[in-house]
């Protein structure tokens, strides 16, 4: 995989509506390397840290709340960081993407301990209640956000963490999303107390393991991988929820075992994706959301009949 990123990388520096050739920038053409260097370089960099840090947030949510439909899209996080773009579009208007990542870290966060709260005090005989109900959560707040956007007329503006999109990734307006780097290493350092509280709050405590303090920090990881994505990219639906799960089949669910190959095949779709989306109508796009959504549906049922047909027989 990882080979695979580099080389469809490589080719993916040189797919555009403007032309960009490696001769050209070899011989010096200095307007060919600015594109190079201010646009598609950090396209590049900002597609292979959002396939990261979703990925690696969907296995953390799915190992924390011990069910495999569990994601970013699937827990009202996504749409209460987006309720955070807003809230930082309305109160602070020049606020800069390090503030708008801190107030949709925030809102993120609260949404998630929301869906928590109700999961943990509603006892659900099928699984696949759980993410249905983060589902509709995000959707009344989808929809909440959608009319102050249009009551504030920032409806504009709020469509980059609407719709999952790389095009207008340039040079000074994507930084945030390299949180992931130092998130994704706290990651595979408490990897083994995150599967320890996975195994249920009883099995840690036995195991000496503050099964709240890992479980806060887990989802507050989660969280800010989130909010830092949506608010430099935008929303990408059922990311965080194929990529684990699809891992899962072949390297199994303990975290520090599978968080490199999740991390990989989560950059390399993702790219994949926006090669896609960048070629499919030459010399426009279609969003990356788009590709990754109807992807991710198909996938979506396909897990679902995988995961529940077997309690059904």
């Amino acid at each position: 995989m990882a080979l695979a990123i580099v080389v469809l990388g490589f080719a993916s520096l040189f797919i555009g509506a403007m032309d960009v050739s490696l001769a050209a920038i070899l011989n010096g053409d200095l307007e060919q390397l600015n594109v190079l260097l201010v646009s598609r370089l950090p396209r590049l960099l900002a597609i292979l840290c959002t396939g990261v840090g979703m990925s690696v947030a969907g296995l953390l949510m799915q190992n924390l709340c011990m069910n495999k439909f569990v994601s970013p899209s699937t827990s009202s996080t996504i749409a209460f960081a987006q309720l955070g773009v807003l809230l930082a579009l309305i109160w602070f208007n020049d606020a800069s993407l390090l503030e708008k990542t801190a107030i949709s870290f925030v809102t993120s966060i609260i949404g998630t301990w929301v869906f928590i709260y109700f999961t943990q005090k509603i006892q659900f005989k099928d699984i696949i209640m759980v993410p249905l109900i983060g589902i509709m959560l995000g959707n009344v707040i989808g929809g909440i956000t959608t009319h102050f956007a249009y009551v504030y007329d920032v409806m504009q503006s709020l469509q980059g963490a609407l719709v999952g999109d790389f095009s207008l990734i340039i040079k000074g307006r994507y930084e945030v999303v390299f949180l992931v780097v130092p998130l994704l290493v706290v990651s595979y350092w408490f990897a083994n107390h995150f599967n320890i509280v996975g195994l249920g709050e009883s099995f840690a405590k036995n195991l000496g393991v503050n099964y709240n303090l890992v479980l806060f920090g887990g989802l507050s990881i989660a969280a800010l991988l989130t909010a830092s994505i949506v608010v430099t990219v935008g929303a990408i639906a059922y990311l965080g929820l194929i990529v684990p799960n699809i891992v899962a089949m072949f390297r199994g669910d303990n975290i520090r075992g599978c968080l490199l190959d999740v991390s990989l095949f989560g950059a390399l779709f993702v790219l994949i994706c926006d090669m896609f989306g960048r070629l499919v109508i030459f010399p426009y796009e279609l969003p990356v959301t788009l590709i990754a959504g109807v992807i991710g549906s198909v996938a979506f049922l396909m897990l679902m009949f995988k995961r529940l047909s077997p309690a059904r027989s």
